[in-house]
């Protein structure tokens, strides 16, 4: 049935804005982002035991409990008496996690092609972090682990990569010539390659300082970008996935698939000047995807966090917030005033 259903949306689904390699790949995708949507939502509708035991249909090694690691227990960086290394904290943390977290952000620069708002990204998911740490050992992170290997080294070293590649083909001449008429072998192969690059690189322009409501959509846009990172967090951590199973990697996978034509099509809304407009089906999908996902994570937490947030926490957010509101109250008030002089 699935298959069936795949190879309509492969024929059949909405297009995107994208149309390399072919549109019918991201047709495909498509089709793959409403299978996801219509998955989540059966799970959400199931207990959390039947949830974790279902999981064993996915992969055998699923519906065990597992143990959570804790990567803030000893914070010291040197370690006289440790009989492995006496900077066995250090080393440890040096594992697969590393290079995954150097392609993410990476994959996420070549999306969002805008090195402030991938910076407002980066710290924004380390505050996440902080303030989740109660309810998940995995978020539980050293200062230094939090501050230099995250976001000094790993995201840097991502995103530096991703804005290089960025400005590679930002360059670069496009020349689409047929395969046919390619003079050589050599030509033909490059040719067929590039079949799969895009056709034309644009550039995203965010611009959050154009007005009050432009400001609140790239929000917005951050604010779905790591409520989705979260979800995988504790989407784990509710169904008892381990961190190195393969289901986390395809469903990684498949949001880079997703996030690729989503990221586009809410450019290109922003850009687009005409007065009546629309988001595209991408975005629409995304979101829905995000949101059931969030409630699977809301029902089937409920209880597995006794510890409640800190006091400072709430204060701190709170704050926020109400600064936020009255920043953006502010602007559109001084905004409209000028436009009425």
């Amino acid at each position: 049935m699935i298959a069936v259903f795949l190879a309509y949306s492969f024929l059949q689904a909405p297009s995107t804005v994208l149309i390399r390699p072919h549109p019918a790949i991201w047709r495909l995708v498509h089709g793959m982002a409403v299978v996801y949507l219509v998955a989540l939502t059966f799970l959400l509708f199931q207990t959390r035991d039947d949830a974790r035991q279902f999981m064993k249909y996915l992969h055998p090694d699923l519906g065990v409990e597992l143990p959570e690691r804790s990567y803030g227990t000893d914070c010291r960086i040197y370690v006289p008496d440790h009989p492995k290394s006496r900077f066995n904290n250090v080393y440890i943390i040096f594992d697969e996690f590393v290079i995954a977290h150097i392609l993410g952000w990476w994959g996420k620069a070549i999306m969002i092609r805008n090195q402030p708002l991938l910076w407002v990204l980066s710290i924004g998911f380390e505050l996440m972090e902080l303030t989740f740490r109660h309810m998940l050992p995995n978020f539980n992170e050293c200062w230094w682990d939090s501050i230099v290997l995250d976001i000094l080294i790993c995201n840097w070293f991502g995103i530096w990569t991703g804005m290089r590649t960025v400005r590679y083909f930002d360059g670069r001449t496009y020349e689409w010539v047929g395969l046919s008429r390619q003079p050589n072998i050599i030509s033909k192969v490059k040719r067929m390659l590039g079949q799969f690059t895009p056709a034309q690189w644009d550039k995203d322009e965010w611009h959050p300082t154009r007005g009050p409501w432009r400001f609140i959509q790239v929000l917005s846009l951050c604010v779905v970008f790591m409520a989705v990172e979260l979800n995988t967090f504790f989407l784990k951590f509710c169904l008892w996935i381990p961190p190195r199973n393969p289901l986390i990697v395809y469903r990684l996978v498949l949001w880079w698939l997703i996030a690729i034509p989503t990221i586009r099509e809410y450019n290109t809304y922003l850009q687009d000047s005409k007065p009546f407009k629309k988001v595209g089906s991408f975005c629409w999908l995304s979101l829905a995807i995000c949101i059931v996902e969030l409630l699977i994570c809301i029902k089937f937490g409920h209880g597995l966090f006794p510890k409640s947030m800190p006091s400072w926490l709430i204060t701190f957010w709170s704050a926020v917030a109400l600064l936020l509101v009255l920043f953006v109250w502010t602007w559109k008030y001084r905004t409209m005033k000028r436009k009425m002089i």
